[in-house]
């Protein structure tokens, strides 16, 4: 264990989920009273998340193809600074790196297939939606993990994959972050549960790793499920629960 001048470089490994327990015990008081070391954790927090949410992206096979013949051609795009001259924070430089990257990389493609303005504008306008959506789902994972009263609980499936399951009752939201998580294989899917005291209630679909904000609120849930299910989901789980975990009280 750390000392207590030490505790403040436990930030990531604490967003990451790669404390021991004891440590995360002593570093979990060191939050209440450090508003630093929050605003750190829901950097780290929030660039995992981003990181994972960009992996599940299907990029479709023709911008892939663009951008590879494109690559030797398209000049690297200056970094971008800050307007006020202030440090930009690690969280902020992602966000502004993430969409200057996508709606770079859909240009990039059409300019390879130059002349075709219709399918170009319709590149980037793909481009620029999936850019806000991962945009949106930062600030909700981010709103949750980084909120005053967030929890968090631990556990392993029935496959050995690690999960957490990060939730605020200020918020009524939940993350779920999975780690190790195998293919659910062909057709089917992992799909997420609020146990409602004996009831369960959909909370979301997930084909791998990453955190993932539940849907719906945790007012009345007394547990998180995972389970596999037919693509698309079901209304009520068809097969035995690979992780229950009960919420914080």
């Amino acid at each position: 264990m750390k000392h207590d001048g030490e505790l403040h470089t436990l930030t990531g490994a604490y967003a990451l989920h790669a404390l021991t327990a004891a440590e995360h015990e002593t570093f979990t008081a060191h939050l209440a009273d450090c508003p630093s070391c929050r605003q750190e954790v829901a950097g780290f927090s929030a660039t995992a998340a981003r990181l994972a949410g960009a992996a599940t992206l299907a990029v479709p096979a023709r911008m892939r193809e663009a951008v590879l013949h494109g690559v030797e051609s398209v000049r690297q795009l200056p970094p971008l600074l800050p307007d006020s001259g202030r440090p930009m924070t690690f969280t902020a430089i992602l966000r502004r790196k993430a969409i200057t990257l996508a709606i770079a990389a859909s240009l990039a493609g059409a300019a390879v297939l130059g002349g075709v303005t219709v399918w170009q504008k319709q590149l980037a306008e793909e481009a620029r939606q999936q850019a806000q959506a991962s945009e949106r789902r930062l600030q909700d994972v981010s709103a949750v993990v980084a909120a005053p009263d967030a929890r968090t609980v631990r556990g392993r499936t029935t496959t050995g994959a690690g999960t957490s399951v990060v939730s605020s009752k200020l918020q009524n939201r939940a993350v779920f972050i999975g780690t190790g998580l195998p293919d659910p294989g062909a057709g089917r899917t992992y799909q997420l549960w609020f146990d409602d005291h004996g009831t369960m209630r959909p909370a979301g679909l997930l084909t791998q790793d990453g955190a993932t904000l539940m849907e719906g609120g945790i007012q009345g849930a007394s547990g998180v499920g995972l389970t596999v299910e037919p693509a698309g989901g079901s209304a009520r789980p068809t097969t035995r629960p690979l992780l229950l975990l009960s919420l914080p009280t």
